[in-house]
Parts: structure tokens; C-alpha cells; sequence
């Protein structure tokens, strides 16, 4: 059985949670295109809030 690659946006938000969580500045960003852009950046705020209320663990 072939293994499905995820979600590419889903996969953006993901990596964009990744980014926040361990502190990276949302400048860092590495899409160009305007849809997976907002999906990372939208991650990287989710991951920030987390991390502002304690939820992260280090």
C-alpha cells in the first residue's frame, strides 16, 4: 500500500506550530505562496498563544 503524502496546508500549519513553539521569529517563514503562508503563520500563532498560557514543555 502507498503511503499518502499529508495535506501540504495542513502540513504548513503544522510546521508553522513547530516554528512558535520553539521561539522562532514568524520572519522565518519559508513559503512564498499565499495560501501555505497564511496556514505557517497561522500555526506560528497558535504555537505562541500556547506558549505565552504555559502549554509548551521544554
Amino acid at each position: 500500500m502507498k503511503r499518502q503524502k499529508r495535506d501540504k496546508m495542513t502540513r504548513a500549519h503544522s510546521k508553522g506550530y513547530q516554528a512558535g513553539i520553539s521561539g522562532r521569529a514568524k520572519e522565518n517563514c519559508p513559503f512564498q505562496q499565499n495560501d501555505a503562508r497564511s496556514q505557517w503563520l497561522g500555526g506560528w500563532r497558535e504555537a505562541v498563544e500556547d506558549r505565552h498560557l504555559g502549554l509548551s514543555v521544554k
